[in-house]
């Protein structure tokens, strides 16, 4: 990712000790931004994370908060801008995940799903818009969306019902801050190979699921974050409100390939 350059600028990153968010963590790092790595659980490895973007001669700070808390984002914001003085990137990364039919669901496992991947993303959103506005020289956000926001994926209401909501949020927000020359983007990556997909599969399974995938694989979360800091990049500045999708085909009528006929 060395072709895009992020030295002077100050990133946040939520959810960013693991996965997805962890490699954009670290490829915002290499590519000279400050970097604010934000976790809930996992101390060490966003610890980790932190230490391999000093060694890559970047700065960075790790800060715990649940997204779902709106004070918490907010405080964590206001690190950012004491530690670093700005913020110029954000990306709402953060995710929560509890699978069951709607009709039989724990509630408040449905509620934690919502308030963490619908609510933690408009907390950030709505915390960092306001610092960026406060500065006055624009900058760019990135909603870490899913196919779930459009594929009916049995047992997972609450992940598609959040998924979907975010990316109305998402362009709504890009009109309300166009003015402020704040961009606001949205990635969908599909199904990709992080430590999250394994709280839903085996190894064995994610393998085998990865074979029918069009493009016959899992993504990367280096793809992932390779998206994501390409939204973000100064030189896309003509780009908001729009999204990106990179996912393998998988949103495609996979079940037609390879000569199968059409479900009936």
């Amino acid at each position: 990712m060395s072709h895009m350059d992020f030295s002077g600028k100050v990133a946040i990153v939520t959810g960013a000790s693991l996965g997805i968010g962890r490699s954009t963590a670290l490829a915002l790092g290499r590519a000279g931004a400050k970097v604010v790595v934000n976790y809930r659980s996992h101390p060490q490895p966003a610890a980790e994370v932190v230490e391999e973007i000093r060694a890559a001669g970047s700065e960075a700070i790790a800060v715990q908060a649940d997204v779902a808390d709106f004070d918490a984002v907010a405080k964590m914001v206001a690190q950012a801008v004491d530690t670093f003085g700005r913020i110029d990137v954000a990306v709402s990364n953060a995710a929560y995940s509890d699978r069951d039919l709607f009709y039989q669901a724990d509630l408040a496992a449905f509620r934690r799903t919502v308030d963490v991947t619908m609510w933690g993303a408009f907390n950030l959103l709505r915390t960092t818009t306001e610092q960026m506005i406060k500065q006055g020289d624009g900058g760019a956000i990135v909603l870490v969306s899913s196919p779930h926001a459009v594929i009916a994926a049995p047992r997972a209401m609450a992940y598609n019902m959040s998924k979907a909501a975010i990316e109305h949020m998402a362009r709504t927000a890009a009109v309300e801050v166009a003015e402020f020359r704040i961009r606001i983007n949205v990635i969908q990556p599909g199904w990709t190979d992080t430590p999250g997909e394994l709280k839903f599969a085996s190894r064995e399974t994610l393998d085998t699921a990865g074979a029918k995938i069009p493009l016959g694989r899992l993504g990367t979360p280096d793809e992932m974050a390779d998206g994501i800091l390409f939204l973000c990049d100064s030189r896309h500045s003509y780009m908001t409100g729009a999204t990106l999708l990179i996912d393998g085909g998988i949103s495609l009528p996979w079940w037609a390939s390879r000569g199968s006929a059409a479900p009936s």
